[in-house]
């Protein structure tokens, strides 16, 4: 692989590790919420967090890019808070990743949290647990498989984005051209070798991702047992 090519790569899991990062900050309260919550807008919420599952990419950053551009209201807001403009550049990528990958994280984490028993935190209330030192000290630990789970597929996801990431980031080296455009870069420019070493690498990257996350739901003890 060339210097570029290895520049790519570097920018990719750069991109993909902020972003899981700030979807574990962002989408463990959410989902937390979402498993405890009865509110009759539940659904809607649900939604709303699931629409990246059916909403082409090239929408979703069609609609983000409008959102973060000098007329848009986030463009406004970074461009009075002295931030700058967010498209085409690193910042607008993980804020584009963190929105499209949102459900791969909250989902497990939701039915992670769910999963818990309802008595088991009525318990730790009764020792006078708070709900903070419930949440930390009960529920974090009993949704660690779903929490892994999450981890593995918002970065997996993210290194996988194509048309929200060229969409919102287009196609600079070295600061938004990541391993999906720069194959689809390579194969626009009929360098099918090039693009095949990105592509194998991907493929193989994707492989131990699912074996992987099949290695962890793996039912082990009395789980297997029964």
């Amino acid at each position: 692989m060339t210097s570029a090519d290895w520049i790519t790569v570097r920018l990719t899991v750069e991109l993909a590790a902020t972003a899981t990062l700030v979807l574990l900050l962002a989408g463990t309260p959410l989902a937390w919420w979402l498993a405890r919550t009865r509110t009759p807008f539940k659904p809607l919420a649900a939604a709303l967090v699931a629409m990246p599952l059916v909403l082409p990419p090239s929408v979703l950053g069609f609609y983000l890019l409008l959102l973060m551009g000098p007329q848009g209201p986030l463009g406004q807001l970074t461009q009075a808070l002295g931030l700058g403009r967010l498209p085409f550049t690193f910042a607008g990528l993980v804020v584009g990743s963190v929105i499209y990958s949102l459900p791969f994280v909250v989902q497990p984490l939701q039915q992670a949290f769910e999963a818990i028993p309802e008595r088991t935190l009525e318990a730790a209330a009764t020792l006078r647990a708070a709900p903070w030192d419930r949440f930390f000290s009960v529920a974090l630990p009993l949704a660690r498989p779903g929490l892994l789970t999450a981890s593995v597929l918002g970065f997996a996801h993210t290194v996988g984005e194509f048309g929200v990431v060229l969409m919102i980031g287009g196609n600079i080296p070295g600061r938004t051209r990541v391993l999906s455009v720069a194959v689809y870069d390579h194969v626009e420019a009929l360098d099918f070798a090039a693009a095949h070493r990105l592509a194998a690498g991907m493929v193989a990257f994707a492989l131990a991702v699912l074996v992987l996350l099949y290695v962890l739901n793996r039912p082990t003890g009395r789980r297997a047992a029964s």
